[in-house]
């Protein structure tokens, strides 16, 4: 893999769904992390993402604006600005806006190649 030191936000991968969008800034199809996996995830007002899982890695989700109540296994967890949540391999999990403004995450992963299993409820 050819490290690439800086990569400018203009060729970020966007990934669009009902509920907002995923952006990738960092991870190994990218080519400029071979550990880790780097984005953003933008919740619209009063959607929310799939339920899922992630069985080779470790999550950690970081609000930076907005209001969301984040499920892992049965417990919710209310997160504003600031709040912060790790969440271990195989665990499933999803977020929801709550509030009345979009909600803006940063989201980390453990892996260059994360693995998403989407849970049929």
């Amino acid at each position: 893999m050819t490290q690439k030191t800086v990569f400018p936000a203009s060729e970020a991968t966007v990934q669009e769904f009902d509920w907002g969008e995923l952006v990738w800034y960092a991870n190994g199809q990218i080519g400029n992390s071979a550990t880790m996996t780097f984005g953003r995830a933008v919740l619209k007002v009063g959607h929310e993402n799939f339920r899922h899982s992630h069985p080779n890695c470790e999550e950690v989700l970081h609000v930076l604006s907005g209001r969301i109540i984040h499920s892992l296994g049965d417990d919710h967890f209310p997160m504003g600005p600031g709040d912060t949540i790790a969440i271990p391999p195989n665990v499933v999990h999803n977020a929801r806006n709550d509030g009345d403004e979009v909600a803006i995450m940063t989201i980390m992963f453990s892996t260059p190649d994360r693995k998403t299993d989407v849970v049929d409820e």
